[in-house]
């Protein structure tokens, strides 16, 4: 099975370009954010390849720029090439099956002045909170009472 699921933002603006047959396909860079630290306390990223063909192209092409938030779906591709200074190359891809745009950079309530991700369910500055001492169903009505025979399962 090749699989491959994948969340982060756009590193650069996405490229589409139309195959002489007039196909639609654009190239995207994904920065996807490691899970752990390093020994700064800082987090890392990988720049994986992206590749999305069709309509899904032009969606991605229209709707996404540099720092966009997008998760994928896909498979890994491998290939090859001769390069012009007669070395071979070799590449890996995801091709993207299914995007689903989940924010831009500006509208991520989650990001920091310096425009890092407040992620890993670190708690925002902004976020707010509400006090567990009040009852949140207060505005509700009455409680009703059900017995075992009211209930459709």
């Amino acid at each position: 099975m090749n699989k491959v699921i994948l969340i982060g933002r756009l590193a650069r603006d996405p490229e589409m370009r139309t195959t002489m047959s007039g196909t639609n396909v654009t190239r995207f860079t994904l920065a996807v954010s490691r899970p752990f630290q390093d020994q700064n306390g800082e987090r890392g990223a990988d720049f994986i390849n992206c590749v999305a063909w069709r309509r899904q192209a032009e969606n991605i092409a229209k709707y996404c720029t540099k720092g966009s938030q997008v998760a994928i779906e896909g498979r890994i591709q491998t290939g090859s090439y001769d390069a012009q200074d007669g070395t071979k190359r070799y590449t890996t891809d995801i091709i993207c099956d299914n995007c689903t745009f989940l924010g831009t950079k500006n509208s991520d309530s989650g990001m920091n002045n310096n425009g890092s991700s407040n992620s890993y369910n670190e708690p925002s500055a902004s976020m707010p909170t509400s006090d567990i001492s009040e009852d949140p169903f207060k505005d509700f009505g009455e409680e009703i009472a059900l017995s075992d025979d009211d209930l459709p399962f």
